[in-house]
């Protein structure tokens, strides 16, 4: 089984659903088509998964040794930014971006206020119901959790998710990513104005179906 598990091969295994097709898997892994479709090929041969009108897993122990082989590993080796943003895809939860990740998913990674890589914090929105299960799931990936961003002094590493739960979750898709809607979006970096007018700029040249009254020029632009 191991021979097979390579970390590609784990992640896809963690991040299917019954149905999905290959492209979706590497759109969710934000992984090339290539590498994914290689991956299946060997869990197939595996007889792991199966692909028939979609790629479905076989047998669940597989993928609860797929999450011990990339848990083991980012014990091993910490997870880096760009794997912290997938991992939450491992979970078996509903789970959605919200704050300053919901805008870096709806400007497409084209807005990302100043973030300090060794004190990253990343924000999700998860149901009220679920938080136990997730403090676990992260905890297997070393990675700490709280429901307010901890200072950097706290923490053993330059990443921590920072939770908000809710009630219940409504949940849109951008590239792959889960993210609280676009409106729940806009009103947030209303809020935050002075980070994000240029980023509200850049949305209302994104979507045609909006009109933010924006006016913006790089001139004008403070401190993010």
């Amino acid at each position: 089984m191991y021979e097979v598990l390579d970390d590609t091969a784990a992640q896809v295994l963690l991040t299917l659903e019954s149905g999905d097709s290959i492209r979706q898997v590497a759109q969710y892994l934000h992984t090339p088509y290539e590498t994914v479709r290689q991956a299946v090929n060997r869990l197939e041969d595996a007889g792991f998964v199966t692909y028939d009108d979609g790629l479905v897993v076989t047998d669940n122990n597989v993928r609860d040794a797929a999450r011990e082989l990339v848990a083991a590993s980012a014990g091993v080796s910490p997870p880096s930014i760009d794997e912290a943003y997938v991992i939450p895809q491992f979970g078996d939860w509903p789970f959605a971006f919200t704050r300053i990740d919901a805008v870096y998913v709806w400007t497409q990674g084209g807005y990302q206020v100043s973030r300090d890589p060794d004190d990253y914090p990343l924000f999700l929105a998860v149901r009220e119901e679920d938080v136990e299960a997730w403090e676990g799931f992260f905890e297997s990936f070393s990675l700490p959790t709280a429901f307010e961003r901890l200072p950097r002094e706290e923490l053993g590493g330059p990443l921590q998710i920072v939770l908000d739960p809710q009630p219940s979750l409504d949940i849109e898709y951008v590239e792959g990513y889960p993210v609280v809607p676009r409106e729940e979006t806009i009103s947030y970096m209303r809020e935050h104005y002075a980070q994000f007018q240029s980023g509200l700029a850049m949305l209302d040249r994104m979507y045609s179906d909006i009109d933010l009254d924006v006016a913006y020029r790089e001139s004008e632009r403070g401190q993010p």
